[in-house]
């Protein structure tokens, strides 16, 4: 891995800002890294406010999307709440759905089937809308690229409310409203919210103008906050104030949905990694193997034996996806090791039998092995569907954009992308896609970057440090876990592998004289005999609290030695 230490701020800064928050040098440094310089902004990351919220007014066409949404109900119209099959669609379905249903029944939801109609808008789903005498739909997570279906809507006499925060095309939909951050003609403060935190906004707006507060949103918080870990968007500005009240509820009060599924995890508290790791891939998992709506109707649940049940169902569609994903990643991690004599900047791989459901776990798989911009295709109807994953500091999307002479429909992110494509084309796509890469990638991007905070000693570890740097929490994009090095350090003589197959590390470590510091190395068992006999190497870590049999100690949990 390549250790790159970030730069150290500036000394006149850290001593200014270390007086007037009276914190030392080390977490004013952290703090000044994360763009944080005054006592107000320190304040504003340490207690994060629900009155810190930008007014939803401020997006622009909010105010045609409350006026439709308005006018659908005082017409007594039918309303239907479209969203895309992953995390962040089903949650604000759920959110959105829930909202408007407090107080006007004519309320319905849709996700499209992953295999029949694919990702974001369906004619399929029009054409539902249409033959059910819905007049309304407002899409979430998807829709700023759905130029001809919202224009098939039209023609079907059936509006359309796009709320979504994918970047859009150079045309917009003709739709009622378009809200999404990323329009290059919206100047709302904040661009990083996910599609079920657009949906937010929206049910923010129209609470306004019902004389409700932001505390009766409260309990939607929870759907937000999972939204916002499960597609990985920064946990900055709105999105870190969302994230950290939504955790809140996670803890104290879930929605049933919620609730049946932490039911069946040995989690007293939920962190943000918790939601990315249990919460979210279980939710995902239904949309994978089964149908999206099947992750709806858990999280718009009230009955808990019945949520239970769904839980139960959800449980297995997840343990189904485990087992295809291991199955799939072996056979696509063979094909590459079968085509791969000759240097490449990409990793792109076919096999029609693949499920769709599960190519874009793969892909994500198939770059931590060999860290290179990544595409997993599969049938999917008449033509081919992939998933794109990238690594650090490459936009993906951008380089898809360069090969779409080869592709049918693509959409999604810098890291993550999904598109498809006519068979005939896969072979000329692929030759297109390593050109691109290879031409516009900067081969260190091709290490995996381990990135430093600052360099430590172990006698700065403390229990002080440890309050403030979880205070730094929920972390993520934009504001990841604090990670240090520290240097000379050697193992006490206790160091041994642990865990199946000994393929963790454990250690007990010092450093000139410093007292005794517990260490855990996840998959780092093979770095075992370099630090035997008391050798003296450097180390990268996060600090951690290890919990046991009712004690909690402070442990370096490792990233890398040498």
């Amino acid at each position: 891995m390549r250790w790159t230490i970030k730069p150290k701020s500036d000394p006149n800064e850290i001593d200014r800002l270390s007086k007037e928050l009276n914190v030392d040098a080390l977490i004013t440094h952290l703090l000044l890294q994360r763009g944080i310089s005054t006592y107000e902004e320190a304040k504003r990351f340490f207690r994060p406010e629900l009155s810190h919220l930008h007014d939803p007014f401020l997006m622009k066409d909010m105010d045609k999307a409350v006026a439709r949404i308005e006018s659908a109900i005082a017409k007594n119209e039918n309303i239907l709440v479209y969203g895309d099959y992953d995390v962040d669609g089903t949650t604000a379905v759920a959110l959105l759905s829930s909202f408007l249903q407090e107080n006007y029944p004519n309320v319905a939801t849709y996700i499209p089937d992953r295999y029949s109609e694919g990702y974001g808008v369906s004619l399929q789903g029009i054409d539902f809308a249409s033959d059910n005498d819905f007049t309304l739909i407002v899409a979430l997570d998807c829709g700023v690229k759905a130029i001809n279906q919202v224009g098939y809507a039209k023609a079907k006499g059936v509006d359309f409310i796009i709320c979504d925060h994918h970047r859009p095309g150079d045309t917009l939909p003709d739709a009622i409203a378009i809200l999404d951050p990323k329009r290059v003609d919206c100047s709302y403060p904040y661009k990083e919210l996910c599609g079920c935190g657009v949906g937010f906004k929206l049910i923010q707006a129209l609470a306004s103008r019902n004389e409700k507060t932001i505390e009766d949103l409260i309990p939607y918080l929870d759907l937000v906050a999972t939204a916002i870990g499960a597609d990985i968007v920064p946990i900055t500005g709105e999105n870190r104030v969302l994230a950290y009240h939504g955790l809140k509820v996670i803890n104290a009060n879930p929605r049933i949905g919620f609730k049946a599924i932490i039911n069946q995890l040995k989690k007293s508290e939920l962190t943000i990694t918790d939601v990315v790791f249990i919460i979210a891939p279980r939710i995902n998992a239904a949309g994978r193997m089964k149908h999206g709506q099947h992750a709806v109707n858990l999280l718009k649940e009230k009955d808990l034996s019945t949520a239970q049940m769904f839980a139960a169902e959800i449980e297995e569609f997840n343990t189904d996806r485990k087992n295809l994903d291991k199955e799939i990643t072996e056979e696509a991690l063979q094909q590459i090791q079968d085509n791969d004599e000759e240097e490449r900047f990409t990793s792109v791989v076919y096999n029609k039998d693949w499920h769709k459901g599960v190519i874009g776990i793969v892909a994500s798989r198939l770059t931590e092995t060999y860290y290179r911009p990544t595409l997993v295709f599969t049938k999917s109807g008449k033509k081919l569907a992939a998933s794109a994953r990238s690594v650090k500091g490459f936009d993906v999307y951008n380089a898809l954009e360069k090969c779409s002479e080869c592709i049918e429909q693509f959409g999604g992110h810098k890291y993550a992308a999904g598109l498809t494509l006519l068979e005939e084309q896969y072979e000329n796509f692929k030759k297109q896609f390593e050109q691109v890469v290879a031409e516009s990638i900067d081969p260190k991007l091709l290490e995996p970057e381990l990135s430093i905070d600052a360099k430590m000693d172990l006698n700065q570890i403390n229990p002080k440090l440890m309050r403030i740097l979880k205070q730094f929490a929920p972390f993520g994009p934009g504001n990841m876990t604090p990670v240090f090095m520290a240097e000379k350090l050697s193992d006490t003589g206790y160091g041994r592998g642990v865990g199946e197959d000994e393929k963790h590390l454990k250690l007990i470590v010092v450093q000139n004289g410093s007292s005794p510091k517990s260490a855990i190395g996840f998959n780092l068992g093979q770095k075992l005999e370099k630090v035997k006999a008391q050798n003296s190497f450097d180390a990268v870590f996060s600090l951690d609290e290890n919990k046991w049999n009712g004690n909690i100690t402070l442990q370096l949990k490792l990233r890398d030695i040498r």
